[in-house]
């Protein structure tokens, strides 16, 4: 079940349909990247972090053109097909689907048929969705890579693209921020974001889901289980979780993989401390608290132990 049409699900829709056209479509060459490459600066207003955007008709044409934020965009009603700078990629976008596009990334949307179109798209300033909203993909290694890659290399062509249930909350969520955005208000930025960071951990959970291998091991599941929960697992957590004694799972994991739960542990969070100490501004402190320590004293100790250097060094 997606949005449900109630009349201000309609009424909002219809309004922010009636604003695509005259949001701050501003195509101008990048320097840095060649004349004959256009770039699309944040559409929203000054103030704005975030924002919702509709587009609503029976024909889209794009120009091949890069921007400057992030942005999810969701087939609601209709196929679209997406092009990318990545291998001259055309993919086509189900409805149904969600594309996720890199700052920078190329990109150009096409759509003619006699029927009507919706696509939902969320979008996010460069640095909010790092200083924000990265702690929701960090665990996940090849998502957080994913919105870490334009910070080394800024015209990265990267995309995800992924299915998204109808039953998903994800769509319960666009619903929310379609309303509150549609009717702005001086603290609509207040209420939108912590939508926005629900809805991208639900992405992240359903990328892993549809990314796991198909046929997998108990010690393969268990391990995956620990990366995934790295910031808070337990021995007792997992234990719980596949129904089995701590005692038998800290026996089990050295016997399979050569290491301990705290080994495992301890092995996920460093791999994306390196990844967020190189390609983020963010404190030492704040990774700290993403990759689940109490006190930013225990996550030096631990990196110092781990690397033989400090984070700082690093």
């Amino acid at each position: 079940m997606r949005l449900t049409y109630d009349n201000e699900i309609m009424q909002a829709l219809e309004k922010l349909g009636r604003d695509f056209p005259r949001l701050n479509w501003n195509f101008s060459p990048d320097s840095d990247y060649g004349n004959n490459e256009l770039v699309s600066h944040w559409l929203g207003e000054d103030d704005e972090d975030v924002m919702v955007c509709v587009f609503k008709d029976k024909r889209l044409n794009e120009q091949f053109h890069r921007q400057n934020f992030f942005f999810l965009h969701f087939a609601y009603r209709g196929d679209y097909d997406a092009l990318s700078a990545k291998y001259n990629n055309r993919i086509t976008i189900k409805e149904g689907d969600c594309y996720i596009g890199q700052p920078y990334s190329g990109y150009a949307a096409k759509r003619e048929s006699d029927a009507e179109n919706i696509i939902l798209g969320v979008l996010i300033r460069k640095e909010t969705f790092i200083q924000e909203f990265l702690a929701s993909f960090s665990t996940d290694t090849a998502m957080l890579n994913f919105f870490l890659e334009p910070h080394k290399n800024q015209y990265a062509d990267e995309f995800v693209h992924l299915g998204i249930p109808d039953s998903s909350p994800i769509w319960r969520l666009l619903g929310l921020m379609i309303l509150e955005y549609a009717n702005k208000t001086n603290d609509s930025q207040k209420i939108i974001k912590p939508l926005v960071m629900s809805l991208c951990m639900y992405i992240s959970s359903e990328y892993k889901r549809q990314n796991l291998p198909l046929k997998t091991s108990m010690v393969d599941e268990i391990v995956e289980y620990i990366d995934s929960n790295a910031d808070m697992v337990t021995l007792s957590s997992v234990a719980l979780h596949f129904g089995f004694h701590p005692v038998y799972i800290s026996k089990l994991l050295p016997k399979k993989t050569n290491k301990t739960f705290s080994q495992i542990v301890t092995d996920s969070r460093m791999r994306r401390a390196k990844l967020l100490l190189r390609h983020t501004d963010l404190s030492i402190e704040k990774i700290a608290t993403i990759l689940g320590y109490n006190n930013s004293s225990n996550f030096y100790k631990a990196f110092n132990q781990y690397f033989g250097t400090s984070p700082r060094q690093l």
